[in-house]
């Protein structure tokens, strides 16, 4: 009986497919990182008209009664500076005017709407209350949307 080894084939290039793998999993990785615009923790958003847009609206919507007192557990409402975010937004619509694609203007006259209607529905309803009468329509709890 012959009885013949098994042969080991050694690729002199592994090494080098090697590499060159680590290369592309290390690209794709960087590619991946980048298409994400979330920042991590302790990072700060973007600094871009977006962020821009949801800073002022954000400070809105707190003014409109989004954040509950954490002692009282009540609604804070700050209409005057609710009024002011919304007011500023105004401002860079204005100014910005003829300067935005069309995603960014959509998208802050879409907030500027959805915040006036939302500041008239809260100043109604607070009004309401201040005169001890039921508010016209229904209850509106500030602090969802």
């Amino acid at each position: 009986m012959n009885q013949e080894e098994p042969k080991i084939q050694i690729d002199s290039d592994w090494k080098a497919e090697a590499q060159a793998e680590k290369e592309r999993l290390a690209k794709q990785v960087e590619t991946a990182q980048a298409k994400t615009d979330r920042p991590g923790a302790g990072e700060l958003p973007p600094a871009d008209f977006q962020t821009l847009i949801g800073t002022f609206a954000s400070q809105a919507v707190m003014g409109l009664g989004a954040v509950r007192d954490p002692k009282s557990g009540g609604v804070v409402v700050d209409l005057p500076g609710a009024k002011f975010a919304i007011d500023l937004l105004a401002v860079v619509e204005e100014k910005t005017k003829g300067n935005l694609s069309e995603q960014e203007s959509r998208e802050l006259k879409q907030a500027l709407s959805e915040l006036r209607t939302r500041f008239v529905q809260i100043s109604e309803a607070v009004a309401g209350q201040a005169a001890g009468a039921p508010a016209a329509g229904p209850v509106i709890d500030p602090s969802k949307p």
